[in-house]
């Protein structure tokens, strides 16, 4: 697959994505939580969500802080907020560290895939929230993204991360750097189209995708490529679509994987999650590149998420209904 051309990646991106038919009901075609939001930043998780339902998910969740809660639900009624997080100073008396994440882990029995990160912020207790989240969703089996201050975590607790094949991780260069740090890589005597190969092979197979004027998208074993167009203008919050879009399409992944509409099974686990890393990747590029040639130089994060639906019709396509 890594001497596959665009082209051909994305036809097979398109494979697992699920038709439109009559007979799926409510939930299958994805519920994706975003866990972050903290009273700082209330943006971030707004976006990652969206992007989520844009391409399609049928269930876009954010558990967040009360705080943040309460300003992201102006923001959209398409979203179900759940203001269960907690920064430490908000802490009341009668909660602790054990009621506040059995909250929120007490939500994954209904979630197909978990963004952390999006506006977590490094508080100790949203930051200790979200690392007992990723302990019980590895014994679950559920795939998880990690970006932004989520990534702070795979950094000081790698551990955390360590050998789960079901993990994206999506950094920049100033966190990939952090990321090559903490597994004592020294980044800079890497071939640059090594460097991301070498770093998820360090963190025992999870995927990596290394942001960029290329995105190159790494599991240790094999390597891909993504350098569709963008747009130029490099906005806080771009990043934000890209973690929404891999949820979908994880959560479409897992549809495919568990066979929910006849197809002929060609694609297995590992190039499935090879693939909607890719796609992910060629979406949000094309994203930018669609808002850029709108808004130039006033582009911000919002304006992706109105093109997220013509990204993927430009780039993986839409399926006939039968």
């Amino acid at each position: 697959m890594a001497g596959a051309s665009r082209k051909e990646l994305l036809g097979k991106v398109y494979k697992m994505i699920p038709p439109m038919l009559e007979s799926f009901h409510k939930g299958q075609l994805g519920r994706v939580a975003v866990i972050g939001g903290s009273e700082d930043y209330t943006g971030a998780p707004y976006f990652s969500a969206m992007a989520s339902a844009k391409l399609g998910c049928d269930m876009s969740h954010v558990i967040c802080e009360p705080g943040a809660g309460a300003v992201i639900k102006t923001y959209s009624p398409n979203l179900m907020v759940h203001p269960y997080m907690r920064q430490s100073k908000n802490l009341a008396s009668s909660e602790s560290i054990d009621s506040v994440s059995s909250e929120v882990v007490g939500m994954l029995s209904r979630l197909h895939v978990v963004v952390i990160g999006p506006g977590l912020g490094r508080d100790k207790l949203m930051q200790d929230t979200c690392a007992k989240v990723i302990q019980e969703a590895r014994k679950r089996g559920i795939p998880f993204v990690l970006d932004a201050d989520g990534l702070y975590l795979a950094q000081t607790q790698p551990e955390l991360v360590q050998g789960y094949t079901e993990c994206i991780l999506t950094p920049n260069v100033v966190e990939f750097g952090r990321l090559a740090k903490a597994k004592g890589l020294k980044v800079d005597e890497l071939d640059p189209t090594e460097q991301c190969s070498k770093l998820a092979k360090a963190f025992g197979g999870v995927t990596i995708i290394q942001k960029g004027a290329k995105d190159y998208i790494s599991n240790g074993t094999q390597t891909l490529v993504s350098e569709g167009e963008g747009g130029l203008k490099r906005s806080g919050g771009q990043g934000d679509t890209l973690t929404g879009s891999l949820a979908t399409l994880l959560a479409y992944r897992k549809a495919y994987l568990d066979k929910i509409w006849e197809h002929d099974g060609s694609l297995d686990a590992a190039e499935t999650l090879a693939l909607a890393a890719y796609g992910g990747s060629a979406i949000t590029r094309e994203c930018s590149r669609l808002a850029f040639a709108e808004k130039g130089r006033s582009l911000q994060a919002g304006d992706l998420t109105e093109h997220v639906h013509q990204a993927f019709l430009n780039t993986v396509g839409e399926k006939e209904s039968k």
